[in-house]
């Protein structure tokens, strides 16, 4: 079983483009290259994905390459190197969700929010898209996956229009 962290409770800088505050923001981390993946996870806490400034910051604070945390933040499904909505939704493509049509749940999803060809956020910053890999629950499939802003998951088994729908609304109605 994994832990969840909780995102940081007080900005460390005043903006996207401000500077970290690497001693805030490291706070009790130690510079060391194991704590890479800790150290990247809190710069997306930061700004709520991993700009390549906050990427230098980390690689910089616990002695590893560039090329080597661009790497890892590249490599891992949790970190996204674009702006992600509040909500971000994943539609499983595993083999038995594929099979299932989560293609076309895919595409209805992206009618739904209004997203444009290559597009994953929406306008307003509400929701994103993506693909993703099979959740290890096959046998309520296809299945849809939203993740909340504060870390919990939503899980849409036997997804259809219908159910999606209903929880793409819950979530507008809770902001």
């Amino acid at each position: 079983m994994y832990k969840r962290f909780r995102m940081m409770e007080e900005p460390v800088s005043t903006g996207h483009n401000a500077a970290i505050d690497v001693q805030k923001l490291f706070r009790g981390l130690k510079r060391v290259p194991h704590n890479l993946i800790e150290a990247l996870r809190r710069v997306q806490s930061y700004y709520g994905y991993l700009p390549p400034e906050g990427i230098k910051q980390a690689a910089e604070y616990v002695g590893v390459p560039f090329s080597q945390a661009y790497s890892v933040a590249t490599f891992y499904h949790q970190y996204s190197l674009e702006p992600v909505g509040k909500y971000r939704i994943y539609v499983c493509m595993g083999t038995a969700c594929h099979l299932r049509g989560n293609n076309l749940n895919y595409e209805y999803i992206r009618m739904l929010l209004g997203l444009k060809e290559n597009q994953k956020t929406t306008d307003d910053g509400m929701f994103s898209l993506e693909v993703s890999r099979c959740y290890g629950c096959c046998g309520l499939a296809p299945v849809v996956v939203i993740e909340k802003p504060d870390g919990s998951r939503m899980i849409i088994g036997n997804a259809n229009m219908a159910k999606i729908k209903a929880a793409i609304n819950k979530c507008r109605r809770m902001g």
